[in-house]
């Protein structure tokens, strides 16, 4: 494929080209249409044996293992595991929180540029990718495919996504895994402002559907540590709800609220096998793709 990345803000072609060594790999024993490099629960004929198995008429007589015949005088079939290509399902978080940014980049920005680039990667390894743009529901869908013209409509999507409405990411979440119903390998970007326990709940209801779940949780260094000195009226992007505070007041209590939110966060993550990836704006996000990547290739053998 020689396929070269759309003049898009949010994909450059530079990262495209540096990560282009690194491959998507899922956890998860996947089902896919055609040979690709993931593995699936079917037997086939790749490279790695699986097991053997007693031969039945109408097999192919070039499986016959004739070692095991000489041992046994019966007759043996090699099985392999077969290899299959994925689908990528990434869910955005489009409500009206995704739009903050104290920088250059909203939450939103920078997550349509993990969407991009991992979509990209995706469709030219041989993958589907599709994509589900939520808040309160299911605002928009885009059914997953391999074909090479699908990352035009995958990237006007993106284009055209705003950040608008209030946030039911668990409602949606749990939507998901009823309406994606062949196994996938689900990427959620969100800032996950919803209650971990109702978190934990979708999650496993996802992993209970045999999806391999990522999740790359994104926030503002400010949403992280309060910068703000004087008193200010905060307001809430999503309900317009507004609260008058003193910063030097509530920043200690605030502190340690954030730590367990995040740490709650984590603990649910990790309790449901899914891959956690926190994500601060200021970070670069070829940095976090590449450790992402790499990470996902050092845990291929945990699925």
């Amino acid at each position: 494929m020689t396929n070269r990345p759309n003049d898009r803000d949010f994909l450059d072609p530079q990262v495209v080209s540096r990560l282009r060594g690194l491959p998507l790999v899922a956890r998860k024993l996947m089902l896919g249409s055609v040979s690709g490099r993931h593995s699936s629960p079917h037997r086939g004929a790749s490279v790695e044996f699986a097991e053997y198995r007693k031969y039945v008429p109408g097999d192919d007589l070039r499986r016959l293992d004739w070692r095991a015949y000489g041992r046994s005088d019966r007759f043996f079939v090699k099985e392999f595991e077969a290899d299959t290509n994925l689908r990528l399902v990434f869910v955005l978080d489009t409500s009206a929180s995704m739009a903050f940014g104290s920088g250059p980049l909203s939450k939103l920005d920078y997550a349509k540029r993990i969407v991009a680039t991992l979509g990209y990667l995706a469709i030219e390894q041989g993958d589907a990718v599709g994509l589900f743009c939520v808040a309160d529901q299911i605002k928009g869908s885009l059914p997953a495919s391999r074909n090479a013209s699908h990352l035009s409509v995958l990237f006007d999507t993106l284009e055209q996504t705003q950040g608008e409405g209030e946030t039911r990411l668990a409602d949606v979440l749990h939507e998901l895994a009823e309406t994606v119903r062949q196994r996938a390998w689900i990427v959620v970007l969100s800032d996950f402002f919803s209650d971990p326990e109702s978190l934990r709940d979708c999650f496993e209801h996802l992993r209970f559907r045999n999806h391999d779940v990522s999740a790359f949780h994104l926030m503002d260094p400010e949403e992280i540590c309060l910068p703000i000195e004087r008193p200010t009226r905060f307001v809430d992007m999503e309900s317009g709800a507004t609260l008058f505070a003193e910063p030097a007041e509530i920043a200690d209590r605030y502190d340690r609220e954030v730590r367990d939110y995040l740490e709650s966060i984590k603990r649910v993550a990790l309790e449901t096998e899914v891959d956690y990836q926190f994500v601060s704006l200021d970070m670069a996000y070829e940095k976090v793709l590449t450790q992402f990547l790499l990470g996902r290739i050092q845990g291929r053998g945990g699925r």
